[in-house]
Order: C-alpha cells, then structure tokens, then sequence
C-alpha cells in the first residue's frame, strides 16, 4: 500500500488531524472501526490517517482493510499494483467484485457469472453495483423489481457517477445487447422525444444526447426512457 502515498499532499493534514480528531483516546476496536471507514471513503483521508502515528498506520496496513477500500475511487495519477488488487479481491472487496463482473458480462460475454459478481458486489451496498446489477437486469430481461428500490434522484446521481468513470464497458458487445439497443432506437427514442410532458431542450432526435435533451421533470414513461437510453451509451464507451 505504500506505494500509493504522496506525503508532500498530506502535510497539514498529518499536523492537524490529532487536534480535532483524537483518536488514540478511543478502544483499539474502535479505531479499527474508523480506519475502516476511512478507506471506504477516500484514499487520501486514509494517508493522512495512516501517517498520523505507528498504530494507526499498523492498522491501516491490516490486510483486512483491503475489504474497504474503492479501487474505483483511486486519484488519477497513483497506480494500484497488481498485487494490491489481487489482495482487495481475495478479501471480497466490493468493488473488485463489481469490475469482475462488468468485465465477465459485457468484455467476455460470460453474463450468468458477471451478473453473480455484480450482486455480490450490490449486495455489500457498493452503489455503483447496485445500479449497474439494475440495469443489467432491466435492460436484458425487462426486470423493474430492483429499480423499484430507488427514488428518480437516487437513479440520476448513481447512473452519472457510474458513467463517469468509463471504464472497463469495453467496445465488445453480443448480438443481443445490440438488438436491444436498435430496438430502443427504433421504437422509444421518438415517443421519448415526441412527449410533451416537458420542454425538449435539445432536438438532436439521437440516442447519444438523451440524457441532457430533457428537463428533471419529465414523465415516468420518459423518465426510464432517459435511464435506459443513458445506461445504453455508457456501455458502448
């Protein structure tokens, strides 16, 4: 793990951080709690929390808190080693399960095992898996019980931090992806357009600007048509 570290950028913090937080005073489990929490939450808060003193770095350095971490989340410019990674996935980390199973189901094409690894992955709370395992299951079988689960906001915020990423969709894609997708094309993209429940704001009459052709305030129907279509591109990056 040490070969992520940048001290110069964890100065002030590593100073500071025993004012205001601590956490020496508390039970050693405790602590073990909160380094946890902190790798799950962001990899520069745990460099700082690791530098701040031998224990806390003894208990950031468990191969447990392999289990926390968001690879997905690492900055740009720090690389994750190999080995790392094979550690995080043999402790079952969440996110290592999710890229296995978007890269088994849309790389490879092996969707029975990608859909298991992208549930497990959704089942420990990872929201990227929890939308992405959605809308697998939505747009190949036409399952709306898991997006029964979120509000209109919560799918928006979770779809756009999922395809922001743009990783590992890969350009690979079986026949039956594309048939469903030239079929929303063909049959949901211009009802989505021709509705009026709002505005269109852009008249680009395409499935690549569907995301940003509407207001927030449109239609339930319009709504999962703007989900489906959204999802659809980031898999073709």
């Amino acid at each position: 793990m040490a070969e992520l570290y940048q001290p110069s950028l964890l100065i002030y913090i590593n100073v500071t951080l025993m004012d205001y937080f601590p956490i020496l005073e508390l039970p050693e489990e405790i602590q073990a709690l909160v380094v946890e929490r902190v790798a799950s939450n962001s990899f520069q808060d745990l460099y700082g929390l690791r530098a701040s003193c031998k224990l806390i770095k003894a208990l950031a350095d468990r191969r447990s808190v392999c289990h926390f971490y968001d690879v997905l989340s690492v900055p740009c410019g720090l690389n994750m080693h190999a080995e790392l990674l094979k550690t995080c996935y043999a402790e079952r980390n969440p996110s290592t399960l999710y890229m296995k199973g978007v890269q088994f189901f849309f790389t490879f094409k092996l969707q029975e095992e990608g859909l298991a690894f992208m549930k497990l992955a959704a089942g420990e709370g990872y929201e990227r898996a929890v939308y992405t395992y959605a809308m697998t299951r939505n747009s190949f079988w036409g399952d709306e019980e898991y997006f029964a689960r979120f509000t209109r906001e919560s799918v928006d915020r979770i779809g756009k931090l999922v395809r922001s990423l743009k990783w590992a969709w890969g350009s690979l894609h079986g026949d039956e992806f594309r048939a469903k997708r030239d079929e929303f094309i063909s049959n949901i993209v211009p009802s989505f357009y021709s509705c009026q429940c709002v505005p269109v704001l852009e008249r680009d009459w395409v499935l690549w600007f569907i995301e940003n052709s509407k207001g927030d305030k449109m239609c339930n129907s319009c709504s999962g048509s703007k989900r489906w279509g959204s999802s659809s591109v980031s898999l073709n990056r």
